[in-house]
């Protein structure tokens, strides 16, 4: 067998990064080496002992996992989505304790260790606001040397956003942020909400999750109720939209992207209406920053695919 690919995740664990966190862990060509929280879907410490408890019920091995600073770059944190991931941000479910610790590192030291460890070869995931990644390159501005490459949950650039009209939430959180990831020098790639938001659980499929013999699957399903009742006052039906696990999919052969922008791309800060607005701009506009993947489009229908990873994990 191939040697495994490592993967770093950098996650605010609700629903969605669950969802992910399962897929990378039924992959059997990737090895999920350290998890680090920001703050987002809810603040980072809770984050992290969500996803201590979250590997417990996966079944996964002893991957260290690492608390971010509470606070964005140059905004306080201000609160959650409770009403997008419940209280606890994964649905309200109420999980057992677990005897896992979190590793004192720290997100940002984490990184950067993981980076020095599998130089060259480590993956960064990163699916929620990107400030764990910012401090980690003013800590150490050769990171983007070290790792193959960097996949980000981030962006809405020929679509509305899903937090403003022109902001996905990701980035909207802390654009100073993620304006600084898109400027580093490494190979990038953005999962917009463009693309995002055209994957879909639908209804049938959240009531199988529901009803599934397994426990993880079951358990999972009802992180799901929570999310279903948003996207039914979004969309009119009950569904849920695969942003987190969608980005973490683009490290596989399971889905392809079937139709991109190649491009820079720069985020609008401060405080005006378009703060967090993403934007993919001519080489020669930015001709300091390397071009980004930005997936537009990808097939085929991943929820399926999706399904099968749960199922593979008891």
């Amino acid at each position: 067998m191939a040697e495994r690919v490592p993967v770093y995740l950098d996650c605010d664990t609700g629903i969605d990064d669950v969802l992910a966190i399962a897929l990378l862990l039924s992959r059997p060509d990737l090895e999920l080496v350290g998890i680090g929280s920001v703050s987002g879907n809810l603040d980072a410490a809770r984050a992290a002992q969500n996803t201590l408890q979250v590997l417990d019920l996966l079944g996964g091995p002893p991957v260290p996992v690492a608390a971010g600073t509470r606070d964005f770059l140059t905004r306080a944190y201000a609160g959650g989505a409770p009403d997008v991931h419940g209280v606890n941000g994964i649905g309200d479910v109420v999980l057992p304790g677990t005897e896992r610790v979190l590793d004192p590192r720290g997100s940002v030291q984490l990184l950067l260790d993981l980076a020095r460890r599998h130089r060259g070869a480590l993956r960064v995931v990163a699916i929620g606001p990107l400030t764990n990644l910012a401090h980690a390159l003013a800590r150490d501005p050769e990171l983007p040397g070290l790792v193959r490459d960097v996949t980000v949950m981030a962006g809405a650039f020929l679509e509305p956003g899903n937090i403003t009209p022109h902001a996905e939430a990701n980035v909207f959180n802390d654009p100073e942020a993620a304006d600084l990831v898109f400027a580093a020098p490494w190979a990038i790639t953005a999962l917009p909400v463009d693309a995002a938001r055209r994957q879909r659980l639908e209804a049938d499929d959240l009531a199988a999750l529901l009803a599934a013999d397994s426990p993880v699957v079951s358990t999972v399903g009802r992180m799901l109720g929570v999310y279903g009742d948003f996207y039914e006052g979004v969309f009119g039906r009950r569904l849920a939209v695969l942003y987190d696990p969608l980005a973490a999919a683009l490290l596989t052969d399971l889905v392809e992207v079937t139709d991109e922008l190649v491009q820079p791309v720069s985020v609008v800060t401060g405080d005006g209406v378009e703060r967090g607005r993403t934007v993919a701009r001519p080489a020669e506009e930015l001709p300091d920053r390397r071009p980004c993947r930005v997936v537009l489009a990808t097939e085929p229908p991943f929820a399926p695919l999706l399904i099968e990873a749960l199922h593979s994990l008891g």
